[in-house]
């Protein structure tokens, strides 16, 4: 039996699956900047990396830049903020931390053009010199450019015309489907504005997907490599009415599932889209019974075959984050748990990022604000914490 420091807490490891563990601890102190969109990685070594982006505002403030901090293997604490990506006069916003097969450490996030999301430039950056004090030492930076073709124009125009009603219309107000699919014949804004959010995911054949997403079209689609990276494509779309900001998970057989936060109409609910080609077509997106306030939702498959997925469990706000858990491939989600909740729906819980690590621990990082101050805050939990008790 060894004991280990992670955080500030100390964890036996014969009680890692033996006891409920949950602990949490802001990565900053509370301050009053936007803090926001984090995303958290194991390293090789066993340390963890986290990053958001800080400053005024988020796509209309020029000082956004994308902080990072990293928590040693058997550290007490995280280490100073440092810079991981800047855009001097630009605001630098949504990073995504992923580690690939070859070990090396990337970066995702865009820089914002014109104060527009649907402006935005997808970025990269990659490191294989991350493992040291400090922030990672890049060795490379790139803009990954997707040019969805006519198929794309094509898919927009299926979905809709095939599957929605919108039961409402207007001489004076063209039908917001209508508007769309004209939107998705121009070339150059189907070109821009794809946006990361989520963690990458590789699939058995080492093709990896890179989930995104665009304000300017509230649809979804992947960014495929073959090559580990070394170039992309882009899936066809997700789509679906008020889309946004998908997590993909494999099933056992190899069908893809993604959920995503809703945009759209009444009932709010969290949406699935599926694909069984490996992540190039996807199915008109549905709901689930699963609620959601228009706020990000992080899935990951465990070690153990069970999902987990992590979400606000309501329609009208972020004042509560919920972990819940499905047996079944998320036929049924039936163990529910709190990680944070505010009975004054005064603090605002969103935009999870979420891991297990290679000891089976569960951690997560999210954005925390109790209305006027704001961190991000890292939380460690296990399987036995979900399965204590039933809400």
């Amino acid at each position: 039996m060894f004991t280990k420091i992670i955080g500030l807490y100390f964890i036996t490891s014969s009680l890692i699956y033996a006891e409920p563990l949950f602990k949490e601890n802001p990565i900053f102190p509370y301050q009053d900047k936007h803090a926001h969109s984090s995303s958290i990685v194991e390293c090789p070594n066993g340390d963890l990396l986290a990053c958001w982006f800080y400053g005024s505002g988020e796509r209309t403030a020029d000082d956004v830049l994308i902080q990072g901090s990293r928590l040693k293997a058997g550290a007490a604490s995280w280490e100073p903020i440092f810079l991981m990506a800047d855009t001097p006069g630009f605001p630098d916003c949504n990073p995504v931390l992923f580690i690939d097969q070859q070990e090396r450490l990337w970066l995702f996030w865009i820089t914002v053009l014109a104060h527009r999301w649907e402006l935005s430039v997808l970025k990269y950056r990659i490191s294989s010199d991350y493992m040291r004090a400090g922030p990672p030492q890049w060795r490379w930076q790139d803009i990954i450019t997707l040019k969805p073709g006519d198929a794309f124009a094509q898919a927009v125009r299926g979905g809709f015309q095939r599957t929605v009603d919108e039961g409402m219309w207007a001489e004076y107000a063209p039908p917001y489907t209508e508007m769309l699919i004209n939107a998705a014949q121009d070339p150059a804004k189907r070109q821009l504005g794809w946006m990361t959010r989520t963690h990458p995911v590789i699939l058995p054949n080492g093709r990896l997907l890179l989930p995104l997403y665009s304000d300017g079209f509230c649809l979804g689609l992947v960014a495929i490599s073959d090559d580990s990276g070394a170039t992309w494509r882009a899936s066809q779309p997700m789509v679906g009415l008020g889309l946004n900001q998908p997590s993909i998970v494999r099933k056992r057989d190899g069908t893809l599932v993604a959920y995503m936060r809703d945009e759209g109409m009444a009932p709010l609910r969290v949406l699935k889209s599926i694909s069984t080609d490996d992540g190039e077509t996807w199915s008109f997106a549905v709901d689930t019974d699963l609620p959601n306030p228009s706020s990000s939702v992080e899935a990951i498959v465990l070690q153990d075959g069970s999902w987990l997925l992590i979400y606000n469990d309501t329609e009208d706000g972020r004042y509560q984050l919920a972990a819940t858990l499905s047996f079944d491939e998320g036929e049924s989600w039936t163990i529910k748990r709190y990680i944070a909740k505010d009975e004054t729906r005064v603090c605002s819980y969103s935009y999870p990022s979420i891991m297990q690590t290679r000891d089976g621990l569960l951690h997560l990082t999210y954005s925390y604000s109790d209305g006027s101050l704001k961190t991000i805050k890292h939380c460690i939990f296990n399987r036995e914490w979900l399965r204590e008790k039933h809400e």
